[in-house]
């Protein structure tokens, strides 16, 4: 099914819908004490993965739809109130174990640690398959979790005739349980922070074992990888025009953009600096808030990187040429051959 077919639903996201509590912590790792001050506070708010990669697409101007598992608790409530505030449909499954939720240590250079609550699920949660059908075969993409209900829905949505996309976070590149979300989808993401072999040789196995046309290691503030038609690209990363807080969320706005461009019909290279320029957007949010970058202002953005890349290739002589990599507006000298 051409993913250019009219739909109803842009992207449907599956999964990955929760709470977390953030704690502001002098340091990581943390060091024992018997109890530490907190300032600004803690602040539980709606918004783990899913929640921000709907908010991500739904920002850009995509029709979104959410689809997971929520409990009748407070954390519930909270999701249900960031969706109904941003304009995201959301189907909720009932889970009877409760709304997922996670504790968030960031320390002052942003970095993060994530504790997660393992009694919030069970091994039987399954998302409906006529429910996730129907969603599915209203889509032109589909973005899946890695959930353990989602690892259920994966035939489903495939049967559908949807295309997927997947993030497998910090994937180690070995376990076995993320391996089956990189080898359904047409479109990988992943972080390089856990990988025991490098980013290209896993990136290179998961397109060879799997169906992906593409796939995407983020690596922070080295920027990220991008793998299409069998070429390994270095993406630098973009400058963000506020000072960076933390990296909370990065990687689902990366996601969210990248998909604004794939779903455009930009080259790979394109989409890859629409993520960089959402990703370098969201370090600059706090991770208290959900917030996410307007369609509009990623395309002045874009088009600002490429003006000023354009404008110093014109200036180019037959000397020494200034040049700015995709994606920055850091120039460098290179020699013209």
């Amino acid at each position: 099914m051409s993913r250019d077919q009219v739909k109803d639903i842009d992207v449907l996201v599956l999964g990955g819908a929760g709470v977390d509590t953030i704690v502001h912590v002098p340091g990581l790792p943390l060091p024992y004490a018997d109890s530490y001050m907190i300032d600004p506070g803690i602040r539980t708010r709606a918004g783990q993965t899913g929640d921000f990669v709907a908010l991500g697409l739904s920002a850009l101007g995509l029709r979104t739809h959410h689809l997971d598992m929520l409990g009748a608790d407070p954390e519930g409530d909270l999701v249900r109130a960031l969706h109904r505030d941003r304009g995201i449909p959301l189907t909720e499954v009932p889970q009877p174990a409760g709304t997922k939720r996670a504790v968030n240590l960031v320390g002052p250079d942003g970095r993060r640690l994530s504790l997660y609550d393992a009694t919030r699920a069970h091994p039987d949660d399954r998302l409906p398959e006529p429910t996730v059908r129907a969603l599915a075969e209203a889509s032109r993409h589909v973005h899946v979790s890695i959930t353990q209900p989602c690892a259920h829905a994966l035939p489903v949505v495939r049967e559908a005739g949807a295309t997927i996309s997947t993030d497998l976070h910090n994937w180690d590149g070995e376990n076995p349980y993320q391996a089956e979300f990189a080898h359904a989808a047409d479109l990988v993401f992943l972080s390089t922070t856990a990988l025991t072999d490098t980013p290209e040789r896993t990136m290179r196995a998961i397109a060879e074992r799997g169906r992906a046309e593409l796939v995407v290691a983020t690596a922070g503030a080295e920027g990220a990888y991008l793998l299409a038609d069998d070429e390994l690209t270095h993406i630098p990363t973009v400058t963000p025009r506020e000072p960076v807080i933390d990296s909370n969320g990065a990687g689902d706005a990366f996601a969210a953009a990248f998909l604004l461009g794939w779903l455009s019909g930009k080259s790979p290279q394109q989409c890859a600096r629409y993520g960089a320029v959402a990703g370098a957007h969201a370090c600059t949010v706090p991770s208290t808030e959900t917030d996410a970058i307007a369609r509009d202002e990623l395309l002045v953005q874009i088009a600002e990187l490429e003006a000023a890349a354009a404008g110093v290739t014109r200036w180019a002589g037959s000397g020494p040429s200034l040049v700015c990599p995709p994606g920055t507006a850091t120039p460098r000298w290179t020699r013209r051959t």
